[in-house]
């Protein structure tokens, strides 16, 4: 089945899940599902790189949510390790070209681009790595995240995931950003190319993201511009037991065009005289 095929399938047993009772209907879900394993489908997709504008898919989003109910629990074992789950594990990393490091994990229905590594990590169902990307040691992509090419998610990063509702966008990190260690990507925030985030930032759908590098503040929410690099800060904020400060995001600089892609984290920062 193809793609004008599948989805009036799925959107009719999104409406009645008694099909999902009929083979041809089950048949369908799963179809989707190895079309996203094999990339070929995505829970949303770019429609305008140069304008970082994407198209959330979500009648892909609804297959992925309707593949539960028809899986069964069964065991897995790796030797002595036992998991009890409805979902299989991604296999096969030789022949995708996938370097995965113990004890790397993902879901069959994640797609990994052949050049990407997986350290000791964790990505879930519905979620695009893109080549050449690392996931780095104890990161998380969770489900319909789009992670870019050439992205570097660093030790201990924290990638939200969205199945509901399913018109809601997932994280989406674009091509050649830089994320630093225990940051957090939540909430459908969408990071531009080339952006760097600092160790220990957290972006969320209604963080205050503002721009401090000209003469007045500029403020976004849930979005980072492209080339921006962003630091943890605070800003003041009133409440009835009195004036508190509150975390925020602070975009202190671009990245220089002279600044090589790949540099690491401390040497973008160091560009801005802030140190990871």
């Amino acid at each position: 089945m193809i793609e004008h095929e599948l989805q009036p399938l799925i959107e009719a047993a999104w409406q009645d899940r008694t099909l999902l009772a009929e083979p041809h209907t089950a048949e369908a879900v799963r179809t989707v599902i190895e079309e996203v394993d094999k990339g070929r489908l995505r829970a949303a997709e770019p429609v305008d790189a140069a304008r970082s504008l994407w198209r959330v898919n979500e009648w892909v989003k609804k297959a992925i949510l309707l593949y539960f109910p028809i899986q069964e629990m069964k065991t897995l074992r790796a030797g002595e390790l036992e998991w009890y789950d409805k979902m299989e594990l991604k296999h096969g990393y030789e022949s995708l070209g996938v370097r995965a490091v113990p004890h790397a994990v993902a879901r069959y229905g994640a797609y990994i681009a052949p050049g990407a590594v997986l350290m000791p990590s964790y990505v879930n169902i519905g979620a695009w790595v893109g080549p050449g990307t690392m996931v780095d040691t104890w990161a998380t992509v969770g489900s319909c995240a789009q992670i870019g090419a050439r992205v570097h998610l660093s030790g201990g990063v924290g990638i939200g995931g969205v199945l509901e509702p399913v018109q809601a966008a997932p994280v989406i990190i674009e091509d050649d950003c830089f994320i630093g260690s225990r940051a957090i990507v939540v909430e459908g925030a969408h990071v531009c190319r080339e952006a760097v985030l600092g160790a220990g930032v957290v972006i969320t759908g209604s963080t205050h993201i503002i721009d401090v590098t000209g003469d007045t503040p500029r403020e976004y929410k849930g979005y980072v511009p492209a080339g921006a690099v962003v630091i943890p800060g605070s800003y003041p904020k009133r409440f009835p037991a009195g004036e508190y400060n509150v975390p925020c995001a602070l975009v202190i600089g671009r990245r220089k065009e002279s600044t090589d892609k790949k540099t690491s984290l401390n040497d973008a920062l160091r560009d801005f005289g802030v140190s990871a």
